[in-house]
């Protein structure tokens, strides 16, 4: 995944979690919400200093925004998961019990 898009998807993922809409964060870091919202769809990079205000907006660190491995294609997770299973089979008891609780 492009990782303009990717890094837009991590900023909508918090931003929603912490319950504030696209003008909402407009507003706390100075930007009008198209910013936001192209921002959040990777059609534009903020620039550094926008995304250190979107950053402290969020209450958040570096790491956290760039943390967004989660959302690969499905498909390349699946391999990554199978491949860490493979490393570590005697895990595949506690993934199954994991993965049923969530999808219950």
């Amino acid at each position: 995944m492009d990782r303009r898009v990717a890094l837009g998807l991590r900023i909508k993922e918090i931003r929603k979690q912490r319950l504030l809409s696209q003008e909402d964060l407009a507003e706390m870091v100075g930007l009008e919400p198209t910013s936001i919202s192209n921002i959040e769809t990777g059609r534009n990079y903020p620039s550094f200093q926008n995304l250190e205000k979107i950053i402290d907006a969020l209450q958040i660190t570096f790491i956290d925004i760039f943390n967004f491995e989660h959302h690969q294609p499905k498909e390349d997770l699946m391999e990554e998961i199978n491949f860490l299973l493979n490393r570590h089979p005697e895990r595949v008891q506690d993934v199954y019990k994991i993965v049923k609780v969530l999808s219950n």
